[in-house]
């Protein structure tokens, strides 16, 4: 009697009785099959006497499909994608992030229930093109949602398009001519050294010490949060190896980073001083300063720093450029550096950049010189 090999996609063959699967040989019971069709759907067979008939007939109609010319699969995939709502494709789709952590499938989950899901769930996947996503864009723009959930938002979506496209949905692309939400240099509203030292003190000492660090040490919003004074590893070196994730509300390890890995940055006399009079004034959990009032063994909540920022921004007690947000403290921090001749390099490794690309094509403008006062530069050195 042949002896058949089922392989991964194949199907599965069972029986309806009370016999434990070891007894099937025995038991009178016929055997079924059951395995996904052409259109995908899951089919039953019955009538198999044996279990080899069973396994020959699953063999016959997986080589059957995939043996089908290509133009008859993709047609196939056509059918059972193509009317497939977005929210049932995203949660087949999602079975397969794997590789994503806790928090960056917290993320994920966020950017789909708040920004994806809203616009598309019900949506057809064979109907997307270049201008449902660019309108998709467009109202993001249009309620204010932040840069950097846009780009979220947008790269998650791209995500999913660009599976369903190498199914064979679409036959252009629909991300083909989408000029995706970009971080526009021009855009970054940069305070001075004045507007600085008022917003240091414009708002509650916590904000205060979020400011220092952002300013001072060019640390992300969630990395201030988890502000510990044990981190102080010189007087003046700050050591940052965690943050507050604001889509969990808790300790994570660093963005594009490993639990164990950190960075060491610059600190300020000023941001040290701040740090050591709030751990003074209002003591420490385990050496962490900020926490929530109503559970102090947790960590305080970014919306906390929002509200006091757009209460300060509301009162006109501060001279706030327009258009700058929170984020802009951390951007006044690169400006300050760059202003004073650190190279890039420093600053790229100081703010947590994967790479100094990233730091020149943010900031490139805000560095001092050009290429007329390089040649400058060279020329009097070559031409004495």
């Amino acid at each position: 009697m042949a002896t058949i090999k089922l392989v991964r996609g194949m199907g599965t063959f069972f029986k309806e009785c009370e016999h434990p699967e070891s007894a099937w040989s025995r038991c009178p019971h016929e055997y079924k099959i059951r395995y996904r069709n052409a259109a995908g759907r899951q089919t039953e067979e019955g009538g198999f006497s044996d279990q080899t008939k069973a396994k020959t007939r699953l063999a016959e109609i997986y080589h059957a499909r995939k043996n089908a010319p290509q133009s008859q699969r993709k047609a196939e995939r056509i059918q059972k994608y193509g009317s497939m709502q977005f929210a049932e494709y995203v949660a087949d789709w999602k079975k397969g992030q794997r590789h994503l952590n806790p928090s960056s499938l917290a993320h994920l989950d966020s950017l789909l229930t708040n920004h994806l899901l809203p616009e598309f769930a019900s949506r057809r996947m064979g109907t997307f093109d270049h201008k449902v996503v660019e309108a998709f864009i467009q109202t993001m723009e249009r309620s204010g949602t932040g840069l950097a959930t846009q780009a979220n938002a947008f790269e998650k979506l791209k995500a999913v398009l660009l599976d369903a496209h190498r199914l064979g949905l679409y036959e252009d692309s629909p991300l083909q001519g989408v000029k995706p939400p970009q971080y526009d240099p021009k855009r970054a509203a940069i305070p001075s050294v004045d507007q600085v030292k008022q917003l240091r003190t414009a708002g509650s000492d916590a904000f205060r010490v979020v400011a220092d660090l952002m300013s001072g040490c060019g640390l992300r919003n969630g990395e201030a949060y988890a502000v510990n004074v044990k981190n102080i590893v010189a007087d003046d070196i700050y050591r940052v190896h965690e943050q507050v994730n604001q889509t969990t509300g808790s300790f994570a390890r660093l963005k594009h980073r490993k639990d164990d890995e950190y960075r060491d940055v610059p600190l300020p006399a000023y941001t040290r001083r701040t740090i050591e009079w709030y751990a003074d004034t209002y003591g420490t959990v385990g050496g962490y300063l900020l926490r929530r009032t109503k559970d102090i063994t947790r960590p305080i909540q970014g919306r906390t720093f929002e509200s006091q920022w757009q209460t300060i921004r509301k009162s006109g007690r501060v001279d706030i450029p327009e258009g700058m947000v929170m984020y802009g403290l951390r951007h006044f921090f690169a400006s300050n550096c760059l202003a004073n001749g650190i190279p890039i390099t420093d600053v790229a490794e100081w703010m947590g950049h994967r790479s100094v690309d990233i730091t020149f094509k943010v900031y490139r403008h805000l560095m001092p010189g050009s290429i007329g006062r390089a040649a400058q530069v060279l020329d009097l050195g070559l031409a004495a």
